[in-house]
């Protein structure tokens, strides 16, 4: 199956709740799915050498990467909903938790680097706010949280 075939079988009003940030472009939906994934993909190659960079000792470096990598991967969702809309839906009922978890591990990041120093912490920070990251991506996808939950044999 394709991308193309893929985004044709997700109902319109599932997968793109609101306009896209990117809508100037005239995007089809494909590409605005590319753009996501892309998206999504650098901010996760970012992150993750930051991340390296945590092991080095380099934690103001590893801050940098890994807030830049989190900002990418953000951006991603403005070619699925836009931003606007993206803030609206953050707080959702179905999505609220995975969004605290998310913001409050970005901000225990910059804590455990800068005020604790701490790298221990930081890669554990690292860990839940992907965990919850990507909780919260999966919300913006018809049935992928109940997918995964089956996956790992929790539904």
């Amino acid at each position: 199956m394709n991308a193309e075939a893929a985004s044709n079988a997700i109902p319109q009003t599932q997968m793109f709740e609101g306009d896209s940030a990117f809508a100037f472009l005239k995007l089809s939906r494909t590409q605005r799915l590319y753009g996501f994934v892309a998206c999504l993909a650098i901010g996760f190659v970012l992150s993750i050498l930051g991340t390296s960079l945590l092991f080095l000792g380099m934690l103001f470096s590893f801050v940098m990467m890994y807030t830049l990598g989190i900002i990418i991967s953000l951006i991603g969702t403005g070619f699925l909903i836009g931003f606007f809309q993206q803030l609206k839906l953050m707080f959702k009922p179905i999505r609220v938790v995975a969004t605290i978890v998310f913001l409050a591990s970005i901000g225990m990041v910059f804590v455990a680097a800068f005020i604790l120093k701490n790298q221990l912490l930081c890669i554990i920070m690292v860990i839940i706010e992907y965990l919850a990251y990507t909780w919260y991506t999966l919300s913006y996808i018809p049935y992928a949280r109940d997918a995964v939950l089956k996956v790992f044999g929790l539904a």
